[in-house]
């Protein structure tokens, strides 16, 4: 069996195929340039292959609802020239299999979900959050993506201030201090105008981050008890999500029980980024199941 994968993102697409057991044996990217150039190398890519299914998760916002018009097309996204884009239509004009479409956090939660289980952990749920030039998270729930009116926006939940960041304005446009207001990448510039990456974990920003980042997790903690929540994206390290641990103990105050908190916030499993490519490889594989 050869299953397809799409991690397409605003800067790159990465095309791999692999097998049933989620080995990539071949993988390529591409520059995100304008939908035609982008989508045709795709397809070209998988022309190559006797692929049975494809996963596909998708920079966004995009249209997962499978009864509505514009099932398939990335929509309102903010990537100049790729508005109203029908993805899964392009692809399957060449390509004759099944696709599942998704987000591309959907499809990075997915992976760590699957990479759980084949550690043989006891887990039926996790959320996988992503911090870097945005902010944005997916979930499972007895191996069931969370999200049926669309995807989940997680990272767009109105936060408390912390106490040394009550001037700073925020830069999300839609909401201004949302969790992908006050924490992603380039609120670094905006704060201390240099990137994240020069800035030391011993200046102070860092623990105005792990505030807010904590708050999502005490958020997510209490409505969706899931078993475990991952955290990928450029932002982050283990010695920020250390802060993380620290401040979120404090604030969900042993209110409920939650696993030890060095398993329960973590890094991703899959090294190199590759948490969607396994996870879109899960998600086309059970295309054939049913």
């Amino acid at each position: 069996m050869l299953l397809g994968s799409v991690e397409a993102g605003g800067t790159k697409f990465v095309c791999a195929v692999g097998n049933e057991n989620y080995q990539v044996k071949n993988s390529i990217r591409i520059a995100t340039t304008t939908p035609q150039e982008t989508l045709q190398q795709v397809t070209a890519f998988f022309k190559k292959y006797p692929v049975e299914a494809i996963g596909i998760a998708s920079f966004g916002p995009i249209e997962i609802r499978k009864t509505a018009s514009k099932y398939g097309y990335i929509t309102d996204t903010p990537k100049k020239g790729w508005q109203n884009t029908d993805f899964l239509g392009f692809l399957k004009k060449d390509i004759d299999v099944p696709m599942f479409f998704t987000t591309d956090v959907n499809g990075s939660a997915y992976g760590e979900y699957v990479m759980s289980l084949l550690s043989n952990e006891d887990i039926d749920s996790l959320v996988y959050y992503t911090i870097g030039t945005g902010v944005g998270g997916g979930a499972i729930i007895d191996g069931q993506l969370v999200g049926s009116q669309g995807h989940p926006e997680m990272g767009h939940p109105l936060l408390k201030r912390h106490p040394d960041d009550v001037d700073f304005p925020g830069i999300c446009p839609f909401h201004q201090d949302c969790l992908e207001g006050l924490v992603s990448g380039p609120t670094f510039e905006a704060r201390v105008g240099m990137p994240g990456s020069e800035v030391p974990l011993t200046d102070s920003v860092w623990n105005i981050l792990s505030y807010y980042v904590a708050q999502a997790v005490l958020q997510v903690t209490l409505i969706l008890r899931p078993d475990k929540i991952v955290f990928g994206g450029g932002v982050v390290s283990e010695a920020f999500l250390k802060k993380v641990r620290s401040d979120f103990a404090k604030m969900l105050n042993s209110y409920v029980k939650v696993p030890n908190l060095d398993q329960y916030i973590v890094m991703p499993a899959i090294a190199n980024n590759g948490s969607a490519t396994v996870g879109d490889f899960a998600l086309a594989k059970n295309l054939l199941k049913k």
